[in-house]
């Protein structure tokens, strides 16, 4: 019984052991992590302070005189658009990829008021010093929030409008009690490897785990095992404060410019669903009906659903989220 007993524990301590080695520590801003392109910084000055603006912008060996910026998701940074880039730049596309202030090497702020306006703010000025006219807008999750509001406001250089999977076709506070910064700030402080992991598991994929999820979990996880932790996770709930207080989806029917919606069916992202009740939960996330009812708000729209897929098409199912992409571009 001994022997089994040891057996065991020999064996839950390997497993321990191998969980704590996959993730490693990283810095707040990245710098131990590298990019697929070249990194170059643009200084943005904003509410009395100047911050580092990350950003990648690749250029094709053919162009097409085109431009595509890309916008991650809350979770994410520029970095996991690699294979996007690769394509479109292959297409004859310039790329531009910023990690947004609070979010992958970009600065850190000790005190921001994030808004979508603010981003998209930002954003615009760093097109302008790279003297971009105009350019298609794509956005991802949280960053389909940001290029809705960004088209809104810049309609003038935005050609067209692509939604990958966004948050925000709902308006969560509706559904889940109101949460303070500082409640959503505590829940960051608890976030370890396999709590990230078991939250994009049930939400993002419904799904088999494989490598391809676990390197963004990874980059999530590496940094809650840095001493300053406390103010990504800081940063972290300030903008949870922004996306459930700033509601895109009652302005969808003022996009002026054609959209593509590329949804993947088996989603079920939504900010908040361990504060409300089974049955509640069950109504909030679901991207095979939000689809569909986003497509009717927007004037020119197209939707492209991926059957099966969950929150990453650029990720899980790569092909059959580039072509309709090249399609519509093109």
């Amino acid at each position: 019984m001994k022997k089994y007993i040891l057996l065991f524990f020999s064996i839950f301590i390997g497993i321990f052991s191998n969980a704590q080695e996959e993730v490693k520590e990283l810095g707040i801003r990245l710098g131990d992590y590298k990019y697929p392109y070249p990194v170059e910084f643009f200084n943005v000055n904003a509410q009395q302070k100047t911050y580092e603006m990350a950003y990648m912008y690749v250029k094709p060996e053919n162009t097409n005189g085109k431009t595509v910026m890309l916008l991650h998701g809350k979770n994410f940074n520029g970095a996991y658009w690699e294979t996007t880039i690769d394509a479109l730049t292959e297409n004859g596309f310039s790329v531009l990829v910023p990690d947004q202030i609070g979010f992958g090497k970009s600065s850190k702020p000790e005190y921001f008021q994030y808004t979508f306006q603010q981003l998209a703010l930002n954003t615009k000025k760093l097109i302008d010093s790279l003297e971009i006219e105009k350019l298609d807008v794509l956005g991802h999750s949280m960053g389909g929030m940001l290029a809705t509001r960004f088209t809104l406001m810049y309609p003038e250089i935005t050609n067209k409008l692509i939604l990958v999977n966004p948050i925000g076709l709902e308006d969560w506070k509706l559904k889940i009690p109101y949460q303070s910064v500082n409640d959503w700030y505590q829940q960051e402080l608890k976030k370890d490897y396999e709590a990230i992991k078991s939250y994009q598991k049930e939400s993002y994929y419904a799904g088999d785990w494989n490598e391809d999820y676990a390197e963004w979990a990874k980059l999530l996880a590496g940094w809650t095992l840095n001493d300053n932790y406390p103010l990504i996770a800081w940063n972290a709930a300030l903008t949870y404060d922004m996306v459930l207080t700033q509601p895109v989806v009652y302005e969808f029917d003022n996009i002026e410019v054609p959209t593509l919606l590329i949804i993947g069916t088996r989603d079920r992202t939504a900010l908040g669903k361990n504060l409300v009740s089974e049955e509640v939960r069950a109504t909030m996330g679901l991207y095979d009906k939000l689809g569909e009812e986003t497509a009717e708000k927007i004037p020119d729209a197209k939707l492209v659903e991926i059957n099966n897929v969950g929150h990453l098409p650029h990720i899980e199912a790569f092909d059959r989220f580039i072509n309709p992409l090249l399609k519509f571009l093109n």
